[in-house]
């Protein structure tokens, strides 16, 4: 390296220097003001987050620990405005989760603070508030305390022990009569020597419930 290549690095690293220099001074003034005083910077307020959410998911419900149950435990905190279990249309049985409401954000958010992670009849129970723009508008559609579930074993009994008029009956016995020659062609097919034994309703059909037409 020559001598010219070596002043000439010298020069540019005493620009670079002096630039730098400059910046930093140019920053400090804006950073830190004379204790004589000078314009103040004004920062921007910070407003604080107000907390609306009244409304809290329950995840992992125990069984057992039902609406009644629920609303005499929880309504230590603060007064209850509705409270909701999820449950299965057809068999009414919990789905272990639902959502609850106060009427105050405060205890609401009291409540979020204290049970989550709670111990529950072996169940951490979990606890969270749901901002108001994620409420469902059809989260409280139907609610009710006093659910009752549909007994689809007495319906289904009411619809076998009706009263049939003999057209019913002739329906019900072609439906049968139908399914066997299905089922008869299926072993066929499989290669099995099987005789099916008759169905007794398509040669003399006498339902135990008949009703006639008055004329």
């Amino acid at each position: 390296m020559g001598t010219k290549a070596r002043k000439a690095s010298k020069k540019t690293i005493k620009k670079a220097s002096s630039n730098f220099s400059h910046s930093d001074s140019k920053t400090a003034s804006a950073d830190f003001l004379p204790l004589e005083g000078g314009p103040l910077r004004e920062h921007p307020e910070t407003k604080p987050q107000q907390n609306n959410a009244t409304v809290l998911y329950i995840g992992r419900i125990p069984h057992g620990f039902y609406e009644k149950e629920m609303e005499a435990y929880f309504k230590q905190f603060g007064t209850i405005k509705r409270l909701r279990i999820a449950r299965n249309k057809k068999t009414g049985k919990s789905k272990h989760f639902g959502f609850i409401e106060f009427e105050n954000p405060q205890v609401a958010e009291v409540v979020a603070d204290c049970m989550h992670n709670y111990l529950l009849f072996e169940h951490l129970l979990q606890v969270h508030l749901i901002p108001p723009e994620h409420v469902h508008p059809k989260l409280w559609k139907g609610f009710n305390y006093k659910y009752k579930p549909l007994d689809y074993v007495q319906i289904e009994r009411k619809r076998q022990n009706k009263v049939r008029t003999l057209e019913d009956h002739k329906k019900l016995v072609e439906k049968i009569i139908k399914r066997d020659e299905k089922r008869r062609k299926r072993i066929e097919a499989a290669g099995i020597d099987y005789e099916c034994p008759e169905i007794v309703g398509s040669i003399q059909p006498a339902p135990k419930k008949i009703k006639f037409d008055e004329d």
